[in-house]
């Protein structure tokens, strides 16, 4: 019935539209379109493509090359792994987020080890800051509005540990009071 399927609902028809399989110039509109909308990495254009094709299926000849799709919108320039995990780096640190979990945040993004080294690095440089600006948002540690206690406290190292910061930061940021902050600052960017 021309791509329509019939349903009935509730006494009255109605008409679904069932999309049509894909060929090779639909999955590169596809593609394009994706990466025209979002930041994407190259690993993340794939699944999406494998996904629309499992949805909609195949009527080109042959199997779907993704791969080499996906090398062509790189050649053009519309992928780069490499800035993708810069920018996913500084926008996890400026939400407070340490390396760990910028470390996670690439690897689930499908960043490989080359093109995530800078944006690590810099996850690294800016670690302190970040972790300062996590203990602010979450109000523990030296902008704690009371004093906590034991118990608090271990609750605030395990969310820090668990935004990526390491034992080590969280504990002695837990452990600074308002007046320890700007000595504590001074300190931890000479540890790190």
């Amino acid at each position: 019935m021309g791509g329509l399927d019939q349903e009935r609902n509730g006494g009255r028809e109605r008409r679904k539209r069932v999309p049509r399989p894909l060929d090779a110039a639909s999955l590169q509109e596809l593609a394009l379109a994706y990466v025209a909308r979002f930041a994407t990495s190259r690993a993340k254009l794939v699944t999406y493509c494998r996904r629309k094709l499992r949805e909609r299926g195949w009527a080109g000849e042959g199997e779907p090359d993704i791969e080499a799709l996906a090398d062509k919108i790189a050649g053009l320039g519309f992928l780069d792994d490499r800035a993708y995990a810069g920018m996913k780096a500084a926008s996890l640190l400026r939400r407070g987020y340490g390396k760990g979990r910028v470390r996670t945040a690439l690897a689930a993004s499908g960043i490989g080890e080359e093109d995530g080294a800078e944006a690590l690095e810099s996850a690294d440089s800016g670690g302190v800051a970040a972790a300062l600006r996590f203990a602010e948002r979450k109000r523990i540690g030296p902008y704690a509005v009371k004093e906590q206690d034991p118990a608090a406290r271990e609750k605030a190292i395990a969310a820090m540990i668990r935004a990526g910061h390491s034992f080590t930061l969280a504990r002695r940021i837990v452990s600074a009071s308002p007046d320890d902050l700007e000595d504590l600052v001074t300190k931890l960017d000479e540890c790190h």
